[in-house]
């Protein structure tokens, strides 16, 4: 448990000396709550030894007393503001840069991290696991430090009125330590399985919502619910059979701190009997008796807790230490922007896409990439990017490998168009300033005509401010994939990728596009993979993949009239393309 609360006040290592004031602010709360019971007990003990004639109490004293009294109660409610004014914010101003700082670690990974890693598990640490210690983390540290403190502070007074009532007191605290210290080995034991749930259940909300068009379409649940059920199922019973273990030692933390509470009572009582202890200190010790345990009887459901943060720092620590592409990477400035693949080799776990291929594309040229499904297509533009690192050999551009640049400095000089498009929900000035954060609106204007989206975003309910779907789910396929384009002019990279940018749009959208993407390329250096036969015919080079082999290279004219797949492809495609309505 201490070993957790050590962790927290490390996560939290920044804001250290507001915490450690705040402990000093709680500890001073706890004897101004302590000092007016106190002054009352003293103060009705001089009454009454003034009313039996054994000493004077002037009038001076009881204006003392009661003045203490209220400056101890002010005290108390000014020590807890400044308590909770310097811990209660903690927790949020860590776990808001933490989650920044996650997002800049996963922006700098391999892709190949979120393979192995499930998105509902990513997912459920920046949101849930991140919350729960936000939430709780400083509330855990207030209930067990300030807990204790409370009863330090108490045992303190009592131990100036009576020193075996206070080593009750402490056999009491310590056997409840007994108790706590068990309450957290078994949390220990149990919270890794109640995660491992947390995550399934995460996971098949995820896939469930996920799927939910396609069981609508088929009219039917399947497996998606089953596996959303049996996730909530488990979830159940894991944390109902967590409840019931605890149960044994929750009963005896409480059996121990209720059990030294009367054993207070009862040793107070021998001594006023004894004559030892005054009557008016015996009431004081009753009083006590209710309270002192107040703060401590609450660290059971922090030890419960307190696991789970472990549980989280543990995953936190994790994605933190994921391993960094670009960690040895520096900032390189370009002069040139040809591509160069070295004897490069590339593969996905244990299987291998590429193999020993080797290629150049010269500066302002434009390469097309063609093959089955599966060849390695998009394989190398993903490599080009660095979202993975190759196996063997190098990626150059400009003359320089990859792995030398920071990510930053490397994308700086690559745009992408995905065939796939995905835009954020913001507006649509946004999505486009997204290829330049310091755009002025005529420059976002500029690209969005350039790229024939000017119009249809003027069409929109508020123009340019209008605030789209997630993923562009307001907008048609031709109308987000122009507003990709836009994006791509905007940042105006001397390398553009288009990766089948054109594949799933309709005729209609078609011409517009390819006008749009002439815009975007005009003077660059190009690698498209593409299906349509002007865009490959128009190509500087052409690359043939198979099975992660190039088996062909060089232009249209060349290849066309050999053998090989490159024919079979060109037949195919005329056919595909040459049909009309008769």
């Amino acid at each position: 448990m201490f070993h957790t609360i050590g962790r927290i006040t490390g996560w939290t290592k920044e804001y250290n000396k507001r915490l450690y004031l705040g402990y000093i602010c709680s500890f001073l709360s706890s004897w101004c709550t302590a000092a007016p019971i106190m002054l009352a007990a003293w103060l009705l003990e001089k009454m009454i030894e003034d009313s039996k004639g054994e000493a004077i109490l002037g009038r001076a004293y009881v204006g003392y007393s009661i003045a203490g009294m209220v400056l101890a109660i002010f005290l108390r409610f000014l020590f807890t503001y400044w308590k909770n004014k310097l811990q209660e914010s903690i927790g949020y101003e860590v776990a808001a840069k933490q989650r920044i700082q996650i997002g800049d670690t996963l922006k700098r990974v391999s892709l190949g991290y979120f393979s192995e890693k499930k998105t509902g598990d990513i997912l459920a640490a920046v949101t849930t696991e991140l919350s729960t210690l936000e939430l709780q983390g400083m509330k855990m540290i207030d209930a067990v430090v300030n807990g204790y403190l409370q009863v330090a502070a108490i045992i303190c007074f009592v131990a100036f009125v009576s020193f075996p009532a206070a080593a009750v007191c402490m056999a009491g605290v310590i056997l409840s330590a007994f108790a706590l210290h068990g309450i957290g080995k078994q949390s220990a034991e149990t919270a890794p399985v109640i995660h491992k749930a947390n995550e399934d259940l995460s996971g098949a909300s995820i896939e469930y919502i996920r799927g939910l068009a396609v069981v609508k379409s088929f009219g039917q649940e399947g497996a998606s619910i089953n596996y959303f059920k049996k996730a909530a199922k488990d979830s159940k019973n894991i944390c109902i059979k967590n409840e019931y273990g605890f149960v044994p030692w929750n009963c005896l933390h409480l059996f121990s701190l209720k059990s030294a509470s009367v054993a207070l009572v009862t040793i107070a009582a021998w001594e006023a009997l004894q004559g030892i202890m005054g009557g008016p200190m015996f009431l004081m010790i009753c009083f006590f008796s209710f309270t002192i345990f107040g703060g401590a009887e609450s660290i059971n459901d922090a030890a419960h807790i307190l696991s789970v943060i472990d549980e989280v720092l543990d995953k936190l620590e994790d994605m933190e230490k994921a391993p960094f592409l670009d960690k040895d990477g520096k900032e390189i400035n370009l002069n040139s922007y040809d591509i160069v693949f070295d004897k490069v080799s590339f593969g996905y776990g244990d299987r291998e896409i590429l193999h020993d291929i080797t290629f150049r594309i010269p500066e302002k040229t434009t390469t097309a990439v063609i093959g089955p499904s599966g060849s390695g297509k998009s394989t190398i533009c993903s490599l080009v990017a660095r979202f993975y690192d190759v196996d063997a050999g190098a990626v150059k551009v400009g003359g320089h490998d990859v792995r030398e640049f920071t990510c930053d400095s490397l994308l700086q000089n690559i745009s992408m168009v995905f065939q796939n498009v995905y835009l954020f929900r913001d507006t649509i000035t946004n999505n486009i300033r997204f290829g330049k954060e310091d755009a002025s609106m005529e420059e976002i204007v500029e690209a969005a005509k350039k790229a024939r989206c000017h119009d249809f975003i003027l069409a929109l309910p508020d123009g340019y401010d209008t605030v789209i779907g997630e993923g562009g789910a307001s907008l048609s396929g031709g109308e987000k994939q122009r507003v990709s384009i836009a994006r791509a002019i905007l940042k105006d990279a001397p390398v553009i990728i288009l990766d089948e940018a054109t594949a799933s749009i309709d005729p209609e959208n078609e011409a517009q596009i390819q006008t749009a993407i002439g815009e975007l390329t005009r003077n660059k250096t190009i690698i498209i993979i593409a299906h349509r036969l002007a865009t490959i015919e128009e190509a500087d080079q052409i690359l043939v993949l198979e099975e992660g082999r190039i088996t062909q290279q060089g232009r249209h004219e060349e290849l066309v009239g050999s053998e090989g797949l490159y024919r079979k492809f060109i037949s195919i495609r005329e056919k595909a393309e040459g049909w009309r309505i008769v």
